[in-house]
C-alpha cells in the first residue's frame, strides 16, 4: 500500500511542507477547490496541483473529489451535459497521470455530523453523530446552517427544493440514475487510465428521509456489477461503513477484492443505535477491529493508496474539523506498523 494524506490546497492550515514531514507519507490526495460543481475541469489547473505536490517531493496519488451535479443524480434532462464535463474532467485527470479519483452519490449531504467538537476527557475532540438530536433539526425551516459544516452551502430555498425532489426520486430511481452515470464515464475513465471508487455514504442510513444506498457489502457489490471494470471499483471507508455494526469490514474487503482501488481508514466509536463520535486510530479506542482490516488488505495483495482519515483535534491544533495534521500524523505512523506487520504474518510463518 501506499500512504498517502489529504491536502485541501493553499488555503489549508496543513502546509505541504508540513505533510512531506510525516514518515512514509510520499502521496497526496486532494482536488481543485475552486471549480463549481457541474464544471470540467481544465489540464492546466490540474497540472498547476500535481507540480505543486511534485515540488516537495510528493506525488499527487488520488483526486477526491470530482463532485457529482444534484442534476445527474436526480436524472434531469440537463444531466447529460454535467456527464460529458465530468467526463473531460476524468480526461484531464488521466492526461497529468493521476490514477485515482474519490468521488460518492450522495443526495444532499455528502457527509453529516451533529457536532464537530465533541468533547474527550483528555481535551481533544473530534465528529460526532447522534441521531436522536438530528431528528429535531428542522432544515427547511432553519435552513442548512442548522446542520454543523453546511451553512454556506445551501440557501434555504435551495435546500428545500433540494430535499423535496430527492425524497420524491426515491432509491430505485437513485439507484438507476448511478448506473446511468456509470456507464456513461466508465468507459472514459478507462480510456484515461483512471480508477474511480465510490465512497460510501456517511453515515450509512437515510437521513431527513433522503435515500441513501451505498450502504452495506450487497451495495458495493452491486455497483461493481453494473460495469465489470478495474475503473468501476470501492473507496473503503472504515469509518463510514463501520458506523454500522452490521458491515463486517475484513469480509468486504475479501468479498470485493481488486475493486477496491482506495482506502479511507479511521475508527469509530458506536455509542447506541445510529449514534456514535470519532475516535483515535487505535482499535482499542474504537468499534472497529483496524488490524484485522489491514490484515484483509494484504491478504488480497492490495498495493493502492491509504490515507488515514479524520482526526481528532490535539495538543491545542486549530483548524478544519476533521482534517489537522497531528492526530492524523499519528494515525497514518499506526496504520504503517498494522500493515508492516500484517505483511510480516503473512509471509512469515511465526
Amino acid at each position: 500500500m501506499k500512504m498517502t494524506m489529504r491536502w485541501f490546497g493553499q488555503d489549508d492550515p496543513v502546509s505541504l511542507a508540513n505533510i512531506r514531514q510525516v514518515p512514509g507519507v510520499t502521496g497526496m490526495v486532494s482536488a481543485l477547490y475552486d471549480v463549481e460543481v457541474g464544471e470540467a475541469w481544465s489540464v492546466a489547473s490540474l497540472a498547476k496541483l500535481r507540480d505543486d505536490v511534485n515540488a516537495v517531493g510528493m506525488n499527487l496519488d488520488v483526486i477526491e473529489s470530482i463532485s457529482v451535479h444534484p442534476d445527474i443524480k436526480l436524472g434531469l434532462p440537463t444531466r447529460d451535459g454535467y456527464i460529458d464535463a465530468y467526463c473531460e474532467s476524468i480526461r484531464a485527470m488521466g492526461k497529468v497521470g493521476i490514477p485515482v479519483l474519490c468521488y460518492n452519490f450522495m443526495p444532499v449531504f455528502d457527509w453529516t455530523r451533529t457536532n464537530l467538537l465533541h468533547p474527550f476527557a483528555d481535551g481533544s475532540h473530534a465528529l460526532s453523530f447522534n441521531y436522536e438530536e438530528l431528528s429535531h433539526l428542522n432544515l427547511e425551516e432553519d435552513g442548512a446552517g442548522a446542520l454543523p459544516g453546511w451553512g454556506a452551502v445551501y440557501s434555504k430555498e435551495e435546500l428545500s427544493d433540494l430535499m423535496a425532489k430527492f425524497r420524491e426520486l426515491g432509491p430505485d430511481r437513485l439507484w438507476e440514475n448511478l448506473a446511468y452515470f456509470l456507464r456513461k464515464v466508465v468507459p472514459v475513465a478507462e480510456e484515461a487510465g483512471v480508477r474511480m471508487g465510490i465512497h460510501p455514504d456517511d453515515p450509512p442510513w437515510s437521513i431527513f428521509g433522503l435515500p441513501r444506498i451505498v450502504t452495506d457489502e450487497s451495495a458495493l457489490v452491486r455497483i461493481c456489477k453494473i460495469i465489470d471494470s478495474p475503473s468501476n471499483g470501492v473507496t473503503l471507508c472504515t469509518g463510514s461503513l463501520g458506523a454500522s455494526l452490521s458491515n463486517n469490514l475484513p469480509q468486504i474487503v475479501r468479498r470485493l477484492g481488486d475493486r477496491i482501488n482506495f482506502v479511507h481508514m479511521r475508527n469509530v466509536s458506536i455509542t447506541g443505535n445510529k449514534d456514535f463520535h470519532e475516535s483515535p486510530h487505535l482499535s482499542v479506542l474504537g468499534s472497529i477491529d483496524m488490524y484485522q482490516v489491514a490484515k484483509s488488505l494484504v491478504a488480497i495483495g492490495y498495493n493502492g493508496p491509504v490515507r488515514p482519515d479524520h482526526g481528532r483535534m490535539i495538543w491545542g491544533e486549530e483548524g478544519r474539523p476533521g482534517y489537522g495534521l497531528f492526530d492524523r500524523s499519528l494515525g497514518a505512523m499506526y496504520l504503517q506498523g498494522l500493515f508492516e506487520a500484517a505483511n510480516h504474518q503473512r509471509h512469515n510463518a511465526w
